[in-house]
């Protein structure tokens, strides 16, 4: 166990556990954005309560759930340390030069980290949390039982455009730290080849902009349209 724990405290361990919680993270993104689709439906929000119903009272969900809490915060706090790790090392050759080889995205991860993680707690402060803790969201009779109405409090929360500027905001930071993570989580698997890595950075490019496009059409569509 101890050597575990010393291979997991390394540098290295360290990067490897950025790479794997990144990539559970972009999966998660993935079957996000399916699911809060629905709310594109036309169907006075049927759709994205029966949807919200099912993930809030599934118990696999939840257990996977309480899983991507856990690793969310873990990317984060591996990011902060390995940032402070860098900086302390920024003084020797070796960091200089890499500096001038990397993107503006790669040296300020800790910047969009940062405004992620904001980002993150104020979704969650929007929904999650009163969903659990506090029971006031609105309820619905939707084929005879009586479920919350999600979707009401979505389209009260984009109906102010200072929220939906923020979740704009949030979303860019979601897209340059995605651009930036995608490639890197597969470089330090080892996955680096001069066959495969063009094709994973474009792959990633690819992720770091629809993703984003896909969350940002919601409350666009919902304040302007629905």
């Amino acid at each position: 166990m101890k050597w575990i724990l010393q291979f997991l405290t390394s540098s290295i361990g360290q990067k490897l556990i950025m790479s794997l919680t990144g990539l559970f993270l972009i999966l998660f993104l993935t079957v996000h954005l399916i699911g809060n689709l629905s709310l594109l439906k036309s169907d006075g929000g049927a759709a994205f309560n029966a949807y919200s119903d099912f993930m809030g009272h599934n118990p696999l969900i939840q257990i996977i759930s309480k899983g991507n809490f856990f690793f969310i915060f873990l990317h984060a706090i591996q990011g902060f340390v390995l940032y402070f790790k860098n900086k302390g090392a920024k003084g020797s050759k070796y960091a200089g030069k890499a500096k001038d080889k990397t993107s503006w995205a790669s040296k300020n991860m800790a910047l969009l980290g940062t405004l992620l993680l904001a980002f993150i707690l104020m979704h969650l402060g929007h929904f999650y949390v009163r969903f659990k803790f506090f029971n006031d969201m609105p309820m619905v009779n939707q084929d005879g039982a009586d479920i919350l109405n999600t979707y009401q409090t979505v389209s009260e929360v984009f109906s102010n455009p200072i929220w939906i500027i923020c979740y704009l905001i949030g979303l860019v930071a979601l897209a340059l730290h995605l651009k930036h993570g995608f490639a890197s989580a597969f470089q330090t698997l080892g996955i680096n080849h001069k066959k495969y890595t063009p094709i994973i950075k474009a792959l990633g490019t690819g992720y770091s902009i629809l993703i984003p496009i896909g969350f940002a059409i919601i409350p666009l569509y919902m304040y302007f349209i629905k």
